[in-house]
């Protein structure tokens, strides 16, 4: 038998759920997470994600972890749609076994669209636990350009996926 060089090639992926928030005017949510200053993307945005716990479905995680980045309540979105399969990406050579414990080399994620049904003045990212120190509102099509180099295909298929129905 023969072993991988790779030492992480055998570490799982981790398990979570992303939202594309979509507003009224066909914009998307992104935000700027707390940590990009201090990183080696430090203009980099991205839409809300996170893991998810156990006893959770992809679903209620999306919009616990919305509601936690975001300050968002579950009353003002609707669930549109969810991806037809799970995204899964890498993390660069130089991230893994640092980010998340080393438990995982990546993230298996199942993304919804969402449509936001309340206000501007009803997002609050200073939340308990902020994760973000600035948001808007963008044209989906910008999203990929602002996000980590190893997410962007990632966020291309997404994109391609959810356009037509925000």
């Amino acid at each position: 038998m023969t072993r991988s060089s790779d030492p992480f090639a055998e570490l799982p992926y981790r398990p979570c759920a992303g939202v594309m928030l979509a507003n009224r005017r066909g914009q998307v949510f992104a935000g700027q997470r707390l940590d990009a200053k201090d990183s080696a993307f430090p203009d980099a945005w991205q839409m809300p994600q996170g893991g998810i716990d156990p006893g959770e479905d992809a679903e209620m995680a999306a919009v616990r972890e919305l509601e936690e980045e975001t300050g968002i309540a579950p009353h003002h979105i609707q669930i549109i749609a969810q991806c037809a399969e799970e995204h899964f990406y890498d993390l660069p050579d130089e991230l893994m076994g640092k980010i998340w414990k080393g438990k995982y080399r990546g993230q298996r994620q199942t993304w919804f669209l969402m449509r936001f049904t309340g206000e501007d003045s009803d997002v609050n990212i200073a939340t308990d636990h902020p994760e973000f120190s600035a948001w808007k509102w963008m044209h989906p099509q910008q999203l990929p350009n602002l996000i980590v180099p190893f997410k962007r295909d990632l966020y291309r298929a997404i994109i391609s996926e959810f356009e037509k129905l925000i």
